[in-house]
């Protein structure tokens, strides 16, 4: 478990599974930080949880305020054995508790999490639109690496995707 001065982070538990899946389903609701239209329940939750954890990646859980406060994960950036050294990441921190300091602890502890396993990159997918994002993997030592015009569509909206990436190895 990692401490920080706003949040602890620890791996999720199943009873955490209502909550990462009430997360979840408010950024597919209502943002446009994960660019799916389906919505998910703690059974599927549950059933992705285990997939990650089967191929070695983590599922973190922050809390705050002696509650749940987010979640972060990493996993394959791309299907192909080539990119098995490079990670996509993933955090999601509950939108009243934004701004906190929860995003960065989450992402600093995904961080450490792939260096301990001797990944090589780490890669951000992030909505052009999605300012405090890129701010908050920019402060990690993530750079912008591209950006692609339009490749998403949510809520009847083209999308941006910028592509940010951290060397996690020398």
């Amino acid at each position: 478990m990692t401490q920080s001065a706003l949040a602890s982070i620890r791996d999720a538990v199943p009873d955490d599974l209502p909550a990462l899946s009430a997360l979840y389903n408010h950024a597919v609701r209502e943002t446009t930080a994960i660019w799916n239209e389906t919505l998910s329940d703690p059974g599927e939750r549950g059933r992705w949880m285990d997939e990650r954890r089967a191929a070695g990646f983590p599922v973190l859980v922050a809390e705050a305020d002696g509650g749940f406060a987010g979640y972060g994960t990493y996993g394959p950036f791309r299907p192909h054995e080539g990119y098995r050294e490079t990670v996509e990441n993933s955090v999601y921190v509950m939108p009243e508790l934004q701004g906190r300091g929860i995003g960065g602890a989450l992402l600093d502890a995904l961080i450490g999490h792939a260096q301990g396993r001797g990944l090589h990159v780490m890669v951000a997918g992030i909505e052009a639109g999605n300012t405090a994002s890129i701010a908050l993997h920019a402060a990690r030592g993530f750079t912008e690496t591209a950006r692609m015009p339009e490749v998403g569509l949510k809520f009847g909206r083209r999308l941006d995707l910028v592509l940010m990436q951290k060397m996690l190895s020398a």
